[in-house]
């Protein structure tokens, strides 16, 4: 595919394109078997609150408090929150395709992503994402969460560049296909050599 303009912008998830995605069913999962909890239940009372979390009206420790410390129980917070923060893995070919890309077309690299604070500062940190992104419209910081239009919006604003100039990445597709209503060029990442081989159909190549 040719863009009608330049590409200009990567606008671009992170779980689950650059990284593991961190808390997500499987490490609750995972979760549930280490610490001895009722997994349904878990699930039940995360799925009432995460919005709330991941749109950075709610703190972790609060968050935790409603899905696990409700009642006492035989470890801390800390431990907890330190489980959660293990779950998160890199993709280091992934990182190294689109810092490099951004180096060699000098693009803009913006992430648009739903994650709570406490979980996004731990995974921008840990994996030096700020070494390479330009902007992170994070739903914790913008109070905005996908598949709203309003964060791809507030993501083009912050970028000032136009919806033709940018392509977004995501690996669900409910995401890119909301995100294409706005006129952005838009890929459903699934894996390293599809998403490479689709950049480079619109001339970003290394």
């Amino acid at each position: 595919m040719t863009p009608t303009q330049p590409i200009k912008a990567l606008f671009l998830d992170i779980g689950g394109v650059l990284l593991t995605n961190g808390w997500d069913r499987n490490a609750r999962k995972r979760a549930a078997e280490l610490f001895n909890l009722d997994y349904e239940q878990l699930n039940e009372r995360h799925h009432l609150t995460f919005d709330t979390y991941e749109s950075g009206k709610l703190s972790l420790d609060d968050y935790l408090k409603r899905i696990v410390f409700y009642e006492k129980r035989p470890y801390s917070p800390l431990e907890f929150t330190r489980f959660i923060m293990e779950q998160s893995e890199p993709f280091p070919d992934m990182i190294q395709l689109v810092s490099q890309l951004k180096q060699a077309h000098g693009l803009k690299l913006i992430a648009v992503n739903n994650e709570g604070r406490e979980i996004n500062a731990y995974r921008i940190r840990q994996f030096g994402l700020d070494t390479f992104f330009d902007a992170f419209v994070s739903s914790c910081y913008v109070h905005l969460r996908k598949p709203d239009t309003d964060i791809f919006q507030l993501a083009l604003d912050v970028a000032q560049v136009e919806p033709d100039q940018v392509i977004y990445i995501d690996d669900r597709l409910m995401f890119v296909q909301v995100a294409r209503t706005l006129g952005m060029n838009c890929l459903q990442h699934t894996s390293y050599d599809k998403t490479r081989q689709a950049l480079a159909g619109f001339g970003l190549t290394l």
